[in-house]
């Protein structure tokens, strides 16, 4: 699948390349970044953005990278993770911590989410946080998604159990 680029006001979100891997290394691993994602191991090296890159997505798996449009840094990423027989997908982001405040994972997500509905036709689209991660629950509020519940001790994450916080956006209540 050739990936999208989408463009918001700030922000271009891309394919990631090769020369996106010194940016992924150093701002990937930063322990405040690992500590509040599932999927990224910690330390990450250099091994790990290659794999990364070297690996195939899903079909109509988004996998973009997040850059300021201004001086073309890259600042974060962002993906979706569909489900295509339920029409539904998980959504996932993580910044830097440099670029942590700006408002620029919700202007990615707000992007990636509309993308969803309008382009890949999904129905429901969802995410959830760590316990205790207030940015992302406001990231996730701001973008339209519903609180739906507490799995409690749901990850566990480096060797401790963690609630996970749902919310969902579907089709229909998206703007």
């Amino acid at each position: 699948m050739n990936l999208p680029v989408l463009e918001t006001a700030r922000l271009n979100l891309r394919s990631f390349t090769e020369s996106d891997i010194p940016g992924l290394v150093r701002l990937i691993g930063a322990r405040e970044v690992a500590a509040t994602t599932l999927r990224i191991p910690h330390p990450y090296e250099e091994r790990h953005a290659r794999e990364f890159l070297a690996s195939v997505p899903k079909e109509n798996e988004l996998r973009l990278a997040i850059e300021r449009r201004s001086d073309r840094q890259l600042c974060g990423g962002i993906g979706l993770h569909p489900e295509s027989q339920h029409r539904r997908a998980e959504l996932g982001y993580w910044l830097g911590v440099p670029f942590w405040g700006n408002g620029y994972a919700t202007e990615a997500a707000m992007a990636v989410v509309r993308y969803g509905f309008e382009k890949l036709e999904l129905n429901r689209i969802f995410a959830s946080h760590f316990e205790g991660n207030i940015a992302s629950a406001g990231v996730l509020k701001k973008i339209g998604m519903r609180h739906e519940g507490c799995m409690r001790k749901h990850i566990c994450k480096w060797g401790a159990y963690l609630d996970s916080e749902l919310y969902a956006i579907l089709h229909h209540e998206a703007n």
